[in-house]
């Protein structure tokens, strides 16, 4: 099956065939660098990512550009807020954008322009529109000539004289049609600016991406995406003023734009002041909790947020994280049951398929995941049944491929806080068991209990499976002790945190509900 990507152009799916046949162009719209990023931001990182994983996954060499808009009314506000430059503000958030990106395991772009240093390519766009008769000066501004392009609304699919229903020019605007946008903005008392033909100023915000895109990926590009926000009036003022200052069409040959995140039944947003930081996530949650959620729906579709969907993440991350605490014993191919171990083998390659198929389908990373969550019933499946201790590996192994090369999860490592306040929770229960069992009962209680009483001092534990591993030892040696009452406590406790124990024949397994 090839690969079919949403093209919001076109309004459907379209088999994948960028411009040349082993390597791809992909502009992605960053954020514009005044306050703190939120989870929006994040989403959006994390579907390009993976989206950029699984196109080099396939094979193709990608060459991924992400601006930073750093020039901006906000900017400006904001530095004159704190009496500080608005290098300053940019340089700020500029680089905690970054740092929380390599957190969730972002790769880094290729190369990330920022308007400001690409001024002068900024200029030379709007000339090129001004001498073509596209855009005009207005007293010191620069606009774009919207009547002259009679395609303008195609990207939200709505004619110019559509468009116009409603439209207005405001009272400090000098333009000949309310749609026409401004490329460059005339200087006001205490702002930056740099000087230009037409007056000292500062460019429009689509005139940026625009200029950034041709500077460092080319006239034309295969893949341009953003936040479904963005689709009018920025890329679709980006394809206008874009050809028709190269002359040449398509701008992009796909449009991509993520669904937004919504908190309540708004979406989430610095500038309406409803966001969460994606600090607060990482503070209290495995830095994978925030990418597996964003993963669990379809791109396009819009994601609510909420702290019992984000645990509800946790809770299924943790239950694919598990499989890489097991033992599965020496590989040896010819140990196990060789039905077993062959079923085990041909399902593997199986879940394999099945997750490239839905990858093809427009990167569906919800039905990917749940092709993971089927491969690793199989695991446990086999391991039930004594499958070779090699297939046991070899599937984890492939759970681990798919899981983390493309889907940039990190299955086999704990990343939870130290802090996080569901680690806290079962922290306060490893307590509360200390200070039950070494009290008036201790008298009771053997010689392997006591050693393990001793080992929870905490010092060397910083993980919810550590936690839950020290009661689960202190469970099987209290049953051992027939002291059944004080097991009993500890499974039920466990399991009001969404802990399930099971005791197999081959010892005491704990899984997440």
């Amino acid at each position: 099956m090839a690969l079919r990507v949403y093209n919001t152009l076109s309004g459907q799916k379209e088999e994948f065939q960028p411009l040349l046949p082993d390597k791809v162009t992909m502009y992605v719209c960053g954020p514009t660098v005044y306050d703190n990023s939120h989870i929006g931001h994040a989403m959006s990182a994390v579907v390009f990512d993976v989206i950029k994983r699984y196109l080099e996954f396939k094979g193709y060499k990608v060459q991924h550009a992400q601006n930073f808009t750093d020039i901006d009314d906000k900017i400006i506000n904001r530095a004159i807020k704190e009496n500080v430059t608005w290098q300053s503000i940019t340089e700020r958030y500029i680089n905690q954008f970054l740092a929380w990106m390599d957190a969730l395991n972002v790769q880094r772009a290729t190369v990330y322009p920022r308007a400001t240093a690409d001024i002068e390519d900024i200029k030379t766009t709007i000339q090129q529109l001004i001498d073509n008769g596209h855009a005009y000066p207005a007293s010191g501004d620069v606009y774009f000539r919207v009547s002259s392009k009679p395609e303008y609304g195609e990207l939200k699919h709505q004619s110019i004289d559509e468009l116009l229903i409603g439209a207005r020019i405001a009272p400090d605007e000098i333009k000949e049609n309310a749609l026409d946008f401004a490329l460059w903005k005339g200087a006001k008392p205490g702002e930056p600016s740099w000087d230009s033909p037409w007056g000292p100023g500062r460019p429009g915000w689509h005139i940026e991406c625009s200029a950034m895109v041709t500077k460092h990926l080319g006239e034309q590009v295969d893949i341009h995406g953003g936040g479904a926000d963005l689709i009018f009036p920025h890329h679709e003022n980006e394809i206008a003023q874009s050809e028709c200052a190269t002359g040449k069409r398509p701008f992009a040959r796909y449009w991509m734009h993520n669904g937004l995140l919504q908190l309540g039944d708004e979406k989430m947003s610095k500038s309406l002041g409803n966001f969460v930081t994606v600090g607060d996530v990482l503070e209290n949650y495995d830095a994978d909790t925030l990418r597996f959620f964003v993963l669990g729906s379809i791109y396009r579709n819009p994601l609510k947020y909420s702290e019992e969907t984000l645990k509800g993440a946790q809770r299924g991350l943790e239950r694919l994280k598990l499989v890489f605490t097991e033992d599965f014993g020496a590989s040896k191919i010819w140990e196990g049951n060789l039905d077993a171990t062959t079923t085990l083998r041909a399902q593997a390659a199986t879940s394999e398929r099945a997750f490239i198929s839905a990858m093809d389908d427009d990167f569906n990373t919800a039905q990917a995941l749940s092709v993971l969550f089927d491969l690793l019933r199989e695991i446990y499946r086999g391991r039930d049944q004594g499958a070779s201790s090699k297939s046991l590996s070899d599937a984890r192994n492939t759970l681990k491929k798919l899981g983390n090369d493309i889907l940039g999860l990190r299955l086999d490592q704990d990343l939870r806080p130290k802090t996080n306040r569901e680690l806290t929770k079962f922290k306060d229960l490893v307590l509360k068991t200390r200070e039950e069992l070494a009290g008036a009962m201790s008298s009771l209680l053997g010689t392997k209990i006591q050693e393990k009483l001793k080992e929870l001092d905490l010092s060397n534990t910083d993980s919810v499976a550590g936690y839950i591993e020290l009661l689960r030892d202190i469970r099987i040696e209290l049953k051992a002790d027939k002291q059944f009452q004080l097991a009993d406590n500890i499974r039920q406790r466990l399991k009001e945190l969404g802990v399930k124990l099971e005791d197999r024949a081959d010892g005491t397994t704990w899984k997440f509900k």
